[in-house]
């Protein structure tokens, strides 16, 4: 059984950095194929197309900054 758990930790704690690199390449494939895709930045949502260029989009509310384990309500 701690074996079990040990493995769920360690997977747990690779999750972040794997989700990130995992979002990043999908990126890449999709401005390579010439689609665009949306990304917030500050606030703002926008439009990013593969020659870098981008068209805002709608602004949002900002982030909210959390610290790993804080629990939040979201409305």
């Amino acid at each position: 059984m701690a074996d079990t758990e040990n493995n769920i930790d360690n997977l747990e704690r690779q999750f972040p950095s794997m989700s990130g690199v995992a979002f990043e390449a999908a990126r890449k494939r999709t401005l390579e194929s010439g689609l665009s895709v949306l990304q917030s930045e500050g606030g703002v949502i926008y439009e990013v197309f593969p020659d870098g260029s981008r068209k805002r989009v709608k602004e949002i509310e900002p982030p909210t900054k959390v610290v790993s384990g804080q629990k939040i309500t979201i409305r």
